[in-house]
């Protein structure tokens, strides 16, 4: 049996309206237009756990979150930020264990079609496995792909796991949207091989 780790992705909740202001660098005061938007994807921060089999391994998945911050629907630029997916496992040393991360549709369709929402309003994003945002990382269906990886197991539980970045992207150009917090929930999945 393969054992498989599901991990909810919390929504963001970080209220914003849409002429709020901050204290920029040097204590600058800066007033956001109306038409800006504040984005946010979150992948939770907190640990959980995965058993790889009982008496051999212990492994923990950890996520971070991808935080759009504002955006300019007017803008022709895309809007790009990054979150990570981090797995470690201790146990026998040395034994290496192979695994796959798959990253679900969120509120969108398909993985290939991920939306963000506020109210009745959406944006169109997508999560990417590279930097140049050409391979979208979900289940290896269809236009997606997985990261496969391994680690090595670590008796101590010294070694820092295996790390691999989440590229998040909303395209520009998205006239439809109005200001708001605009929120996705992904699911985060790693099978042991």
């Amino acid at each position: 049996m393969t054992p498989t780790f599901e991990r909810s992705i919390a929504d963001a909740r970080r209220p914003l309206s849409p002429a709020s202001s901050f204290i920029g660098p040097q204590g600058a005061r800066r007033r956001w237009p109306r038409w800006l938007a504040a984005l946010a994807l979150m992948l939770g921060a907190s640990g959980a756990h995965a058993l790889c089999l009982p008496a051999v391994c212990s492994c923990t998945t950890t996520t971070t979150n991808l935080l759009f911050g504002n955006y300019n629907p007017l803008a022709f630029g895309n809007t790009d930020t990054t979150g990570s997916v981090t797995v470690k496992c201790g146990g026998v040393v040395g034994l290496l264990i192979p695994f796959t991360i798959e990253l679900g549709k969120g509120g969108g369709t398909s993985a290939t079609n991920r939306r963000l929402a506020f109210s009745t309003y959406q944006l169109s994003y997508n999560l990417y496995s590279d930097t140049t945002y050409t391979s979208i990382w979900g289940d290896g269906n269809a236009a997606t792909t997985l990261v496969s990886g391994s680690v090595t197991l670590d008796a101590l539980g010294l070694s820092p796991g295996v790390t691999y970045t989440v590229y998040g992207r909303i395209p520009g150009r998205q006239l439809t949207a109005a200001p708001g917090v605009y929120t996705d929930s992904v699911t985060v999945t790693v099978t042991y091989l």
